[in-house]
Parts: structure tokens; C-alpha cells; sequence
């Protein structure tokens, strides 16, 4: 008799159907094929009865009903229908809907982790029934998200009437995020420092250390999988001229001579095969793939059998792929056997449902693929193919090498390292270039080539690439691996951030919709508080929580009173907050932009420009056809904002005077400071106790709004000083 095996991608069908040839009928569900329905109380589709949580479900979409249709009418022709959705707590909720709404009684349940014929024929060969906690945990989230992103949006959102258009669980805890690093960019204030540092006729240079002690421990300079790099040597940080005068005076005074002389050679152990976020973040740092083209273009090797399934979060590889990629060393590259293979931990609180990503094939190099794939599905596989085979491979060993001199009483250390044996780094370098130091003995006399002091100055923290994010999003314990990706795909279709040179960066959208939250939901936006809502799914998954006692408890005990409190409080905050415009997150091609003219006060315009003469593909204009003045701005790449031509400018005063304003933390006066931004001159009031502005104060920043208050993203609006006195007098 025929069987039939239901999966969710199109794209597996044919790879499947060669695979389990004759007697066999595969058909897809193109993914989800039911939702909750959009009816009831706000449009939630399911009621909270006492410790009950009953849904309605509905067939997602005319193409869905369709689906239900066809599949249907395959279920009546086959003895058998096994289930073989994608091997996750997704894939698992989309075989219990199949299961629901096909009726079928005894489904068999089949999961793979790679399109492969040993893999699916073992898989039939031992189906399993569907696991009710994984299910459970799907509806649960389900739930949850419809529950927050329905009821937050219809009751907060939406009455801001400024043109946000939603808020979600992980969706607003991932904005945020995004508004503080924002925000620390805003009100950060840089600092002048020094580098001190001298140059050897012996061919190296050194820096200053204040002291020898704590010197010693070194930390590997390792290049994460986002893309940081690695950070350029200087001195201890000299805050003054005149201590850097000094410095460099007695290094051009007195006497050079090497005290001590460290040679030590360290192991590097390989980096674990990619998970989802560490492929996201090195797509991004390698290839410049965003998050969702490099889980496309994954979904597509994974269904062409070339990878091992992209969804996961475990670091582990069978112990048949382990095997075979020894057996590709001892044949290829015998040196890079190991003797004993580096142990990689997972993540704090992964799932570990199944194997890491890797390719099916160790054989299949990459080289063959190139000429049987697209360009971008060859280059996600050779890293995946670099990065599997290098987490099999023997240590990298460098060579360490740190030389201390001393000039009178003042210290200089030099470091270098050299690369003795290459191990993994042959196919995953990550380490950083030699820097190779000569060989001197302690004790030996130097000559002085120079001595020098850099000025430089503390930049403000960078903004995240999307890589970092995806990083930062694991790290915090935001979402899990499926929802990265579809997470930072709606905060751009949202308008709530932009890409900006490559980062992403708040509109003022976004800005202002994550304030209003800060202020009426504080806690559903922090990380930690989302973080724990996936722990209780995961909880639910292994089948220590009832998701529906959880669900109908943290609806009764913190979000129905929160969002009873938060709707209380949105006249409050639409009194306080600033003037927003509509049309304030704008897209990147619109020409129209949210800066005025430094000269008239006009919205200015965004033209393109060809010339080989600036930094960018654009300039700002105040549009004469519009009672502009003709103003024109162009942007400085280094510092990302707007300035006047050369000979208009005008260099804003940096000046700081103490107000009757209290700092809200510390309740220190609050002091003005005048700077300059995109051409425009502007204030701030900020904390005057400058130790702890760079801690605990560094959030106090309020801004002049338009209608003449200070206000602040984090405090709201400041009530004027003179009204405060008149009511007391009065």
C-alpha cells in the first residue's frame, strides 16, 4: 500500500520523493496551515477560562485551505501518513495541526537531521508519535505572543496615534536593546586621553604601564564570530598633557634597558561547528548576508541535502560525522589530527534537540559545490564546511613573546606573538596577525629612536551591526534560534530602526515608542524579564510545567493589572512626551529627512549625488521650491552627522552652567551643556557630578522639546522650575 509523508518546504520534495521512491506520496504544507483565529475578546482567538486556555483555529490563508484540501484527498488514498515536519518545538506544533485537522488517529512521527538517504530511511525505520510537551510549548508561545503583541497593541500602541503600528514580546525587549545603546551614543561626552609610547633602534616598540602587576594574564586576541575586532595596542590611558610631557620627557632622558624577558608557547583550541546565531553573526562579519537571507540561503542547502538541519542550538556533531572528518585529516591532513579534541560547551539554557550545522558530506568540499550551486549557497557552505572541519582539528599553537624596559622609574611593555603551528586556523582563522618581536636578553642596554604621546579621545559605544544584535539577542536570552531572524526583519519593516552605514540604528519612532514603554511596561521590555518567560517555555517543553496553569497565571498576576496601570497612565505620557510627526521614520530611499536647516529652521531634503568628490551618495538641501533657503549639508562619515561647508560653519561653545534642576538618580544640580549635532546647535541638561555620570547617572539626559520643557527618555518631563515657585508661594 502507499504511504504518504507530510512535510512543511516545497523545496524537500523532490530530494525526498528520489530518496523513498515507489509507494510513496510526499506532499508539503508550505509551513503553518492554521492560526489562531482572529475573533473574541481583542481579536485573541482563544479564552482564558480559570486555569483553561481554549483556542480557536482557523486555516491560515486561502493558499492554506487550498493545502487542507489536496491533503485531504492524498490522506484517503495511502494505509499510512507519516509526519515529518521540521525537528523542532515549530515543526513539532505544525505536525499536531496536520494531525488535527486531517483527523489522523496514529500519525507517525519521523524527524531528520539532514536530507540524506541513510538518515530518513533510519527515520522511518523508528517513527516516534508527536511529543505533547514540545506541542504544548508551540501553543504556549503561540499564546503568549498573540496575548502581548494583541492586547499591548490595540490598548498602547495604537493610542499613541503616532504611527507605531505594534509591540511583542520579544519584538519590544529586542527595541530596547537597541534605544539604550542609542541613548548611551546620545549623551555621551568624550574624554581626551593620551598613549605614551617609545620606539627602539633594536626594532620594537613599547608602551607605558603604570605598574608591572596585574600585566602577567593575557588574553587571547580572538576574533568573535560578529565580527569585533581586535582592539590595537596603546598605553595605559595618560588624562592629562602635562603627565604625557612628563612621560616622554624621562624617556628621552634617561636610560633605556630591558628588566625582564617572557617566551611561552600557548594552545588555542578550535571554535565549536555553527549554531543559528554563530552562523547568523559570521554570515554577517564574512559574507555581509543579513539574518534573514543567511537562513534562506541555509533552508536552501538544507533542503538540497548539502546541510545538516540550520535551526539549532547545540554544538555537538555524531559521532559518524566526528569519524569521517578524521578519516579526511589522516588523507588530507594528517598533521591536523588531533589527539585529543577540544570539548565545546553549549549556551546556557540550549535546547540541544539535535546536532550542530554542518555539511552532510564531509567529502563534498567545497570546491565541487561551486559548480552545482548559486553563488551565495557557495559561500555559506564553505563556511560551514571551514568551520564543522576545524572543530575537529588539532590546537593552534603561538608563540608568546613580552618584553618590560624601564627609563628611571617609569615601565614599557611590548607584546608579540607568532604562529608556530597553524592547526584549525588552516581552515577558521581567527586569531590575529604575527607581530614578531626581536630576541633581546634582560638586562640589555637600548637605544632610543623616539618617544611619542598620541592624543586621542574615548568614543561614544558603537552601534550594533546585525550580527551583534544576533549575538547580543543570545547572550541576553531573547527569542531562541527561529525567531532572530524574523525578530529584526519586523523592526525594519516597522520603521522602528534603520540601517545606518551598516548598524542599526532607533528612528524617532522607535525611540519614542520604546520610551512610552519604559515608562507604562518597564519590565516586559527588559531582557531579563523576556528571558525568563522562555526559560517557563522551556520548562513546558521538557514536561515539568502545565502551559496552561502558566499562561492563565501570568495573565491574572502581572499582565492584565500592568497593562490595566499602562493604559492609566497614556494621557500622562502624551502630555509629556515631545511633538512626533507621522512620517518621522522615513525609508532610506525617501527624500525628505528629519533635520532642519541650521540656517532657517526648514525640513531638509535628501539629494543623490554621483560626485567623486564626497564621502557619500548624498547631500542635504533646504529646497528652494519650498521657501528653503538653499542651505546644503554634508556628511562627515567619520562622525555620522551633518555639517555645513568649511567656510559656514560655526564651532559651537562646549559650555557647562549649573541649574536649579536636581539630577532625578543622585539629586546633584543638574548642569547645562551646549553642543553641536548634524549642523545644529543644541542643549542638554545632564548630572554635574561627572564620576557619576559615567555610572550610575548616565542615563540623566533631558532634552528641550519644542514646546519649551526638558524632557528625557528615561525620566520623562521635568516640571518648570518657576511654576514649582509660584505654587509654593501661592
Amino acid at each position: 500500500m502507499t504511504k504518504l509523508l507530510l512535510i512543511e518546504s516545497p523545496g524537500k520534495l523532490k530530494k525526498l520523493s528520489q530518496i523513498l521512491g515507489s509507494g510513496w506520496i510526499v506532499k508539503a504544507s508550505m509551513g503553518h496551515i492554521r492560526e489562531l483565529a482572529n475573533d473574541g475578546e481583542d481579536a485573541l482567538g482563544f479564552d482564558l477560562d480559570g486555569e483553561q486556555v481554549r483556542c480557536r483555529y482557523e486555516a491560515r490563508n486561502e493558499r492554506a485551505r487550498k493545502v487542507i484540501t489536496e491533503l485531504k484527498q492524498a490522506v484517503k488514498q495511502v494505509s499510512e501518513v507519516y509526519i515529518a515536519t521540521d525537528p523542532d518545538r515549530e515543526g513539532e506544533t505544525i505536525g499536531w495541526h496536520l494531525a488535527q485537522e486531517l483527523r489522523l488517529k496514529q500519525p507517525k512521527r519521523v524527524t531528520y537531521a539532514e536530507i540524506t538517504k541513510p538518515a530518513v530511511t533510519t527515520a522511518i525505520a523508528h517513527p516516534k508519535i508527536l511529543d505533547q510537551n514540545l506541542i504544548a510549548a508551540g501553543r504556549a508561545r503561540d499564546c503568549l505572543d498573540k496575548l502581548v503583541g494583541y492586547k499591548g497593541s490595540k490598548h498602547l500602541v495604537w493610542a499613541l496615534n503616532n504611527g507605531a503600528k505594534s509591540m511583542g514580546r520579544v519584538q519590544s525587549a529586542t527595541l530596547h536593546l537597541l534605544a539604550q545603546r542609542e541613548t548611551e551614543i546620545i549623551t555621551f561626552v568624550p574624554q581626551d586621553y593620551w598613549s605614551v609610547w617609545v620606539e627602539y633602534a633594536e626594532g620594537f616598540k613599547a608602551f607605558y604601564r603604570r605598574s608591572l602587576q596585574g600585566q602577567t594574564k593575557e588574553k587571547a586576541e580572538e576574533a568573535d564570530d560578529a565580527g569585533s575586532e581586535i582592539k590595537t595596542a596603546e598605553s595605559d590611558r595618560v588624562k592629562s598633557q602635562e603627565e604625557a610631557d612628563r612621560l616622554v620627557a624621562i624617556a628621552q632622558t634617561n636610560p633605556h634597558h630591558i628588566i625582564k624577558v617572557e617566551n611561552k608557547t600557548t594552545s588555542q583550541s578550535p571554535p565549536a561547528a555553527f549554531i543559528t546565531s554563530t552562523l547568523q553573526q559570521a554570515a554577517g562579519a564574512k559574507l555581509r548576508f543579513s539574518p534573514e537571507a543567511t537562513m534562506k540561503v541555509a533552508q536552501s542547502l538544507y533542503e538540497a541535502g548539502y546541510i545538516t538541519y540550520m535551526r539549532t542550538d547545540s554544538v555537538v556533531l555524531s559521532d559518524q560525522f566526528c569519524a569521517d572528518v578524521r578519516g579526511y585529516l589522516q588523507q588530507h591532513d594528517p598533521e591536523n589530527v588531533p589527539t585529543k579534541l577540544a570539548k565545546h560547551r553549549a549556551a546556557k539554557n540550549a535546547q540541544e534537540a539535535h546536532e550542530a550545522i554542518r555539511p552532510t558530506d564531509v567529502n563534498l568540499i567545497p570546491e565541487r559545490l561551486r559548480n552545482q550551486a548559486s553563488s551565495d549557497q557557495a559561500q555559506l557552505y564553505e563556511l560551514i564546511w571551514n568551520r564543522a572541519v576545524a572543530s575537529q582539528c588539532a590546537a593552534a599553537k603561538l608563540a608568546k613573546t613580552r618584553i618590560i624596559t624601564q627609563s628611571d622609574s617609569v615601565y614599557w611593555e611590548a607584546r608579540g606573538q607568532v604562529l608556530v603551528f597553524p592547526g584549525y586556523t588552516r581552515y577558521w582563522n581567527n586569531i590575529s596577525d604575527d607581530s614578531q618581536l626581536p630576541k633581546v636578553k634582560e638586562g640589555q642596554p637600548l637605544t632610543l629612536k623616539q618617544a611619542r604621546a598620541d592624543k586621542k579621545q574615548t568614543q561614544p559605544p558603537p552601534r550594533y551591526t546585525e550580527p551583534k544584535l544576533v549575538q547580543l539577542m543570545e547572550r541576553k536570552g531573547i527569542g531562541r534560534p527561529s525567531t532572530y531572524s524574523p525578530t529584526i526583519k519586523t523592526l525594519k519593516e516597522r520603521e522602528y530602526v534603520q540601517l545606518t552605514k551598516g548598524k542599526l540604528q532607533p528612528t524617532q519612532l522607535g525611540m519614542e515608542l520604546d520610551a512610552f514603554l519604559d515608562q507604562v511596561l518597564p519590565d516586559l521590555i527588559k531582557a531579563e524579564f523576556t528571558a525568563q518567560m522562555e526559560l517557563k517555555l522551556d520548562a513546558i517543553a521538557s514536561g515539568s510545567l502545565n502551559w496552561e496553569s502558566y499562561l492563565t497565571s501570568w495573565n491574572q498576576e502581572y499582565f492584565t493589572p500592568a497593562l490595566t496601570k499602562a493604559i492609566s497612565e497614556i494621557k500622562n505620557f502624551k502630555q509629556t512626551s515631545p511633538p512626533t510627526n507621522k512620517s518621522t521614520a522615513k525609508s532610506k530611499t525617501s527624500k525628505s529627512i528629519n533635520i532642519q536647516c541650521p540656517k532657517c529652521g526648514q525640513q531638509m531634503t535628501k539629494v543623490a549625488s554621483k560626485s567623486q568628490k564626497m564621502q557619500s551618495d548624498h547631500f542635504l538641501s533646504c529646497d528652494k521650491r519650498n521657501s528653503g533657503c538653499g542651505c546644503v549639508m554634508f556628511l562627515n562619515v567619520k562622525s555620522g552627522s551633518y555639517e555645513l561647508p568649511y567656510s559656514e560653519r560655526k564651532v559651537a561653545p562646549k559650555t557647562e552652567s549649573l541649574t536649579e534642576y536636581t539630577c532625578p538618580v543622585c539629586s546633584a544640580s543638574l548642569e547645562r551643556y551646549e553642543y553641536s549635532k548634524n549642523g545644529q546647535n543644541k542643549t542638554m541638561l545632564r548630572c554635574s557630578n561627572s564620576k557619576n555620570r559615567q555610572a550610575k547617572c548616565k542615563e540623566v539626559a533631558f532634552f528641550e522639546s519644542k514646546t519649551g520643557n526638558w524632557w528625557s527618555p528615561k525620566f520623562g518631563e521635568m516640571k518648570p522650575i518657576k511654576a514649582e515657585k509660584k505654587t509654593k508661594r501661592g
